[in-house]
């Protein structure tokens, strides 16, 4: 790694972009990026990252720092947008999930008020909580995190240290990211989105048949107790599709 004199400057210079690429990632990767993670060990191990991952890339982003001068803030720049595109290609598809699990939870009439969310700081509903929890669960038990820091690591070959940034190669692949997402979490949803619009069509032939009986209120618990049993027989095949789903889509661009 190093040949000569120690150059504490271009090793602090050199550490410090790794850190931006790296913590930018960190900053909105799912689970790294999480309300419930406090902002101290979210740094502490966004450093710790970039440190490991610092003599591998010496090579390539010690020439670009050796000389610094004004366009070193420039390379910050650049280096944090590209972390940011690559933290948010894996957000949009484990985002997709709760608006799977949002799909799901209306077509099965699971309208419970809004509780405590287990990643974020905001009001979900508990059925969205179950789903996203575990697909973001699976993903770490299959080491997605390790991915996303290969291809970081990868990344220094697509887009180097200094090369200049294409914002329309960056909305397109996002704008694919967004629907290759939405494709996997609309076939994830569609039994129930088949259940729902079966099942209110027959309670709707009934109440044409018997419109003295509050059918709307006799049909609701059935309603969810057959959205609960499908999702107790398919929630495995789902977060298991789901999982199979994020390589091919996070390594497609």
């Amino acid at each position: 790694m190093f040949s000569g004199p120690i150059d504490a400057q271009g090793i602090i210079l050199t550490l410090f972009l790794c850190f931006c690429r790296m913590g930018a990632c960190m900053m909105v990767m799912p689970g790294f990026s999480s309300a419930r993670l406090p902002a101290q060990i979210r740094l502490l191990v966004a450093v710790a990252v970039s440190m490991a991952i610092m003599p591998v890339l010496w090579d390539t982003i010690y020439p670009r720092v050796s000389n610094p001068g004004p366009a070193y803030v420039g390379l910050i720049v650049s280096e944090a947008f590209v972390g940011i595109i690559y933290g948010l290609i894996a957000r949009i598809y484990v985002i997709g999930l709760q608006f799977a699990g949002t799909i799901i939870s209306t077509s099965i009439g699971f309208n419970a008020p809004g509780g405590s969310d287990v990643l974020e700081d905001m009001p979900e509903n508990q059925l969205i909580n179950l789903i996203s929890f575990g697909g973001l669960m699976v993903l770490f038990l299959l080491d997605f995190h390790h991915i996303m820091f290969r291809a970081l690591v990868d990344s220094y070959g697509v887009t180097p240290v200094g090369a200049i940034i294409e914002p329309q190669k960056m909305l397109i692949t996002l704008t694919d990211t967004l629907r290759a997402s939405t494709v996997i979490m609309l076939r994830l949803a569609g039994p129930f989105l088949l259940f729902g619009m079966i099942f209110n069509i027959a309670i709707g032939l009934i109440n044409k048949l018997a419109p003295q009986v509050p059918v709307s209120f006799i049909s609701a618990p059935f309603l969810l107790f057959g959205g609960l049993f499908l999702l107790y027989l398919s929630i495995g095949a789902m977060i298991r599709q789901f999982a199979d789903g994020f390589v091919p889509v996070f390594t497609s661009f």
